[in-house]
């Protein structure tokens, strides 16, 4: 009989998925059955705790390091920007593209158009405040030599970011996807990103040696702005013909889910390599295909799918958290917290009162707004892994990406409890 050896790459996959998939479960039934908590919230903190920087990190017989990029005694602390293996990070990723991907087909794409102006509102608000306020507790807390700190303009573009994810799922568990608020969120939360992307990029550009001048940031900019916007109205107008050709063309049993699973990741691919994020191409090509036969088709077996493997993603999420290195940052991490929330909240809440949503509906959209979860963890294993920024702020950031993640769902369902519209013209008599 062959040996099995468990240092071996797949053997050792096999086993860590087998894992994560039991611990997302059993998390998923105890945060919403005994805690009253979104599932979301128990998959992140599963993650947590068999992470690498907890039990998983543990050097147990036989097994070894269960969750580490590092097995044979290495330090884990030369590991911040992905403290796993390449393996499992890349099938998180897939989740995560499924995720989002449904999120699109879930989305209805006239309520989404029509409230476009208002999520571009808000995203603006919830970009433009929190950056400002990172920028300025840095400085005011003696941890940034001025406006031009590169130290500063990270945590400040940090700040800005928002997990789509993490809001995704929570509207999607309580039904309030297709609301005016949640589709507000979602729009916003995708300009959010886009933005976010562009800034972490200016500043990644100047802590390097060679800088970044003005032309630089316009053609990023223009790059990866045109892009989105090119990509996303080409889907739309092409979406009816994609749906007609997938679904009235293969007979095969289950071509439609594959052959739109091939272009959600290859829509994904394609965002990627022009500096977007996947998910965000994923989403697109979701949104477009919303409403078509082929969306009809495969939302059923899809779900299957993403049952399987989007709480592999939000499990991965939790493990990138460091818990031990907490402690030493909590002042810093404290305040840069309260501001991460403040800036979000009312950077993103109160834009929402000028374009027709009221005091409810803008709470809700800034609750929605508030968690950093995977995008900023993200980000900031880029300014660790590229040197602009210390161990200190990495935990200062990991810290408040925790706090925001872990608060704002059980806020969000709160807040959609009493089943009151958030628009301005039903306000009235409510």
């Amino acid at each position: 009989m062959r040996y099995i050896n468990m240092d071996h790459e797949v053997v050792r996959l096999v086993f860590q998925l087998a894992l994560i998939l039991f611990a997302a479960k059993v998390g998923g039934e105890i945060f919403q059955r005994y805690l009253r908590l979104p599932v979301v919230l128990g998959e992140v903190a599963v993650g947590i705790v068999i992470g690498p920087f907890a039990l998983g990190g543990i050097d147990l017989p036989v097994v070894g390091h269960m969750f580490s990029n590092v097995i044979h005694g290495s330090d884990l602390t030369d590991q911040f920007s992905l403290p796993l293996s390449d393996e499992l990070w890349a099938i998180a990723q897939i989740g995560a593209i499924i995720l989002l991907f449904m999120a699109g087909l879930e989305t209805d794409l006239k309520l989404f158009l029509k409230y476009a102006r208002q999520a571009t509102v808000v995203a603006i608000g919830g970009v433009v405040a929190p950056f400002a306020l990172g920028v300025i507790a840095m400085i005011t807390l003696g941890f940034a030599d001025g406006p031009g700190d590169v130290q500063a303009l990270f945590v400040g573009a940090v700040l800005t970011a928002t997990s789509i994810g993490i809001s995704v799922r929570v509207l999607g568990d309580i039904g309030k996807l297709g609301t005016p608020e949640g589709v507000t969120i979602l729009g916003a939360a995708v300009v959010d990103d886009v933005l976010g992307i562009l800034a972490l990029t200016v500043v990644l550009s100047l802590g390097s040696s060679e800088g970044l001048v003005a032309k630089d940031i316009g053609v990023v900019t223009a790059k990866t702005l045109g892009f989105w916007l090119t990509f996303t109205l080409v889907a739309i107008l092409l979406s009816r013909h994609i749906s007609s050709f997938l679904v009235n063309k293969f007979k095969v049993s289950g071509a439609a889910l594959g052959l739109a699973l091939a272009l959600a990741f290859g829509s994904a691919g394609l965002a990627e390599s022009f500096g977007l994020a996947m998910i965000i191409g994923a989403f697109s090509i979701g949104l477009a295909l919303s409403g078509t036969e082929l969306a009809k088709r495969i939302h059923e077996p899809l779900m299957s799918v993403y049952h399987a493997l989007v709480p592999i993603f939000f499990v991965v999420t939790g493990m990138l958290v460091d818990v031990t290195q907490l402690g030493g940052v909590l002042l810093l991490g404290g305040i840069i917290t309260i501001v991460a929330i403040i800036g979000k909240v009312l950077g993103s809440g109160l834009p929402s009162l000028l374009v027709g949503f009221n005091k409810r509906g803008s709470w809700r959209i800034g609750l929605g707004m508030l968690p950093r979860g995977e995008v900023a963890l993200i980000m900031a294993g880029m300014g660790i892994s590229s040197g602009i920024i210390e161990s200190d702020t990495y935990s200062v950031v990991i810290l408040m990406t925790l706090v925001t993640t872990a608060i704002a769902p059980p806020l969000l369902v709160v807040s959609f409890r009493d089943n009151v519209s958030g628009l301005v013209k039903f306000s009235k008599g409510k």
